[in-house]
């Protein structure tokens, strides 16, 4: 048995839908502007772009029905609805027409972003990590296996905020399909079981304020709701 100087702490993790045993997060993967006109109000052309990927600590998990402390250092949080794929089986350089075969399921996600550290970090030519890698900003619901939801690429992805819909976007409109996404992303590294992949959120992506009640629905998927609450003291 190891011995720490410390206790490690406890392993992020994810309900399961239908399931008592839980997903475990091993990384987070972030794929960035994957919907045209979401790169365009970002200032971006996406027919010109290729894919690039940001990541997120895995303790930045955020579960359904949590409330969220605005966080430090912005006055500009923005809400993201995406659909995040679990992968379920490792591998490498794997071909698209094979992608598919390493997921494990499918869920809602909202990644929380410090918008105005994000555009500061991009004039200045710097990583995005200030801006989207901050803690409790990497909110998801629960994981729908494959056999439960198949591979959802159509279907409704939408916000709303206090109950006005801000983003109302088809999953069909990803730049970059889930099985083309899994296959860049492990020509680069070894993709392992439990990572997530944030595959992108459509435009319409505005502020969040202590107050607000954010809630993403996917079709399939059901939603899931966060509540915003005051900076920590």
């Amino acid at each position: 048995m190891t011995d720490y100087v410390f206790s490690p702490p406890a392993r992020p993790s994810l309900a399961v839908a239908g399931e008592t045993a839980r997903f475990p997060v091993r990384r987070i993967f972030c794929v960035g502007r994957n919907y045209a006109a979401h790169a365009r109000e970002m200032g971006k052309d996406p027919d010109r772009e290729a894919p690039f990927f940001f990541t997120k600590p895995a303790d930045a998990i955020v579960e359904d029905g949590a409330t969220v402390a605005y966080p430090p250092l912005t006055k500009n949080l923005h809400h993201e609805a995406e659909l995040v794929v679990a992968i379920g089986r490792a591998g490498f350089k794997i071909a698209e027409a094979a992608a598919l075969d390493h997921v494990y399921g499918y869920a809602i996600g909202n990644d929380l972003t410090r918008r105005d550290l994000q555009f500061e970090a991009r004039e200045q030519g710097r990583p995005w990590d200030w801006g989207k890698a901050f803690d409790r900003s990497a909110v998801c619901g629960p994981i729908h296996t494959v056999p439960a939801c198949g591979h959802p690429d159509a279907g409704s992805i939408r916000l709303s905020v206090n109950g006005v819909t801000r983003q109302d976007a088809d999953l069909s409109e990803l730049i970059w399909s889930v099985p083309e996404i899994i296959s860049i992303l492990s020509h680069s590294m070894r993709i392992a079981p439990g990572d997530l992949i944030y595959t992108g959120t459509p435009a319409g992506v505005g502020a969040l304020v202590p107050g607000d009640r954010c809630t993403v629905a996917i079709d399939g998927l059901g939603s899931i709701t966060t509540l915003i609450g005051e900076p920590e003291a």
